[in-house]
């Protein structure tokens, strides 16, 4: 006979998951049930490997900033998966689409969350302690603005852009190309930052000036990965520098940017 879950046992069950401060037990039970409920929605944007991805930062994530993590990550997944499967069919036959109906890898997931992820673990550990905890939580959401940003601007700048630019020189290129950017793109990606950097004050993750630094970084980050772009991807002896590294370098970029302006800048503009 199948185990019976008694009263008891989902007590138990609710405790864990309720548990403050989150354990690593809290987490994995929180991901199971969540990943378990929201499975038809998750295999819409990510492979089987990318949902097994997801669920290692999914349970990261819950374990360094609890349910506030967990659902900014959501969020950035929900509107990025959205905006992918934006015009498919059009992007599909000009070749500017993402592979696998934009069903993203574990390639994907890890390349966009990786500077998340060191936040997170830094934070787990206590690294640097009280006075550092709020700049790991920073840098976490500045990086899913980063990435938002990047995709919200790439997948509607191939969907709607009427004129594709390249970054360096300011001429018109094939729409998807690398390093190239549209005006409608650019727009939709800064809305996107801040929606997603909206999401992150609300939920007491970020306070209202910090919000603004995680959209400038993203903005200055996504320029930075558009000239990396047009610059050195896809050139001789620059192979290596796929999309996901480019991420894996955008992604940084923006989560760094964020932490620095907080130290550098942020005491300058509240004193």
């Amino acid at each position: 006979m199948p185990p019976q879950i008694t009263p008891n046992l989902l007590q138990q069950i609710t405790q864990s998951i309720q548990s403050s401060p989150p354990t690593w037990k809290s987490a994995i039970l929180s991901n199971l049930l969540i990943f378990l409920v929201g499975s038809p929605l998750l295999v819409t944007g990510l492979s089987i490997t990318g949902i097994a991805a997801a669920f290692f930062l999914g349970t990261l994530t819950w374990r360094a900033f609890a349910s506030s993590g967990f659902l900014l990550v959501a969020t950035y997944y929900v509107i990025g998966t959205a905006v992918t499967k934006v015009k498919m069919a059009q992007k599909e036959a000009q070749g500017v689409a993402e592979k696998r109906k934009g069903r993203r890898g574990p390639g994907s997931v890890i390349g966009s969350s990786v500077a998340g992820c060191v936040c997170a673990f830094l934070s787990i550990h206590g690294i640097g302690g009280e006075a550092f905890a709020r700049l790991w939580e920073l840098g976490f959401v500045a990086s899913f603005c980063t990435k938002l940003n990047d995709t919200v601007s790439s997948e509607i700048g191939k969907a709607y852009g009427r004129k594709t630019y390249l970054v360096t020189t300011l001429k018109t290129v094939p729409r998807g190309a690398e390093g190239g950017i549209s005006i409608e793109g650019t727009f939709a990606g800064l809305l996107a930052s801040i929606l997603l950097a909206s999401v992150g004050c609300l939920l007491g993750e970020i306070n209202v000036p910090e919000a603004f630094i995680c959209v400038i970084a993203s903005q200055i980050a996504n320029l930075g990965e558009s000239i990396i772009g047009a610059s050195l991807q896809e050139k001789e002896g620059f192979r290596w520098l796929n999309n996901d590294v480019a991420n894996i370098i955008n992604i940084s970029l923006g989560s760094i940017l964020a932490v620095l302006m907080q130290r550098l800048i942020l005491p300058n503009w509240t004193s």
